[in-house]
């Protein structure tokens, strides 16, 4: 089941005896021009990252090392995604809360993101999203279906 869009993509896979190969080309393997990359790690136990959607910024989440868990609401329905192999990136579009959880020791999460980093993109409060969504359809004009 996709969310609003949101989908994991196989990236291409080169083995090699001597250690394999994955790569992401923006455009290609993500809908979107790659304008910021960051990445999360040592995340000690229990604790949870994101809590926010965007308004316009969409992401590529990539488990480079370890495992984690991305959990995504359109603001009707949420899906957990499961993170665990590097050649596996997670799609997530603009409009969607998202946060991420149940990071394994030494997760580390490769975050490619559509826009640079803008505050104002930011909706960090969940009551304010559900109002959006249930009012607009949209928390950035672009209707949630």
């Amino acid at each position: 089941m996709e969310l609003n869009g949101a989908n994991i993509v196989q990236l291409p896979k080169n083995f090699d005896r001597r250690g394999n190969l994955s790569v992401i080309e923006e455009l290609r393997n993500t809908p979107f021009k790659i304008n910021r990359t960051y990445w999360i790690y040592d995340v000690p136990g229990g604790e949870v990252r994101g809590g926010h959607a965007y308004r316009q910024n969409q992401e590529f989440i990539v488990a480079l090392s370890g495992s984690f868990d991305v959990i995504l609401d359109n603001g009707r329905e949420r899906k957990t995604y499961s993170l665990n192999r590097s050649y596996y990136g997670l799609y997530v579009p603009e409009g969607i809360w998202r946060q991420m959880e149940n990071f394994s020791t030494n997760a580390l999460a490769l975050v490619l993101a559509s826009i640079k980093f803008d505050p104002a993109d930011y909706i960090y409060d969940y009551a304010l999203f559900k109002e959006l969504i249930k009012e607009t359809g949209s928390i950035n004009n672009k209707k949630i279906v």
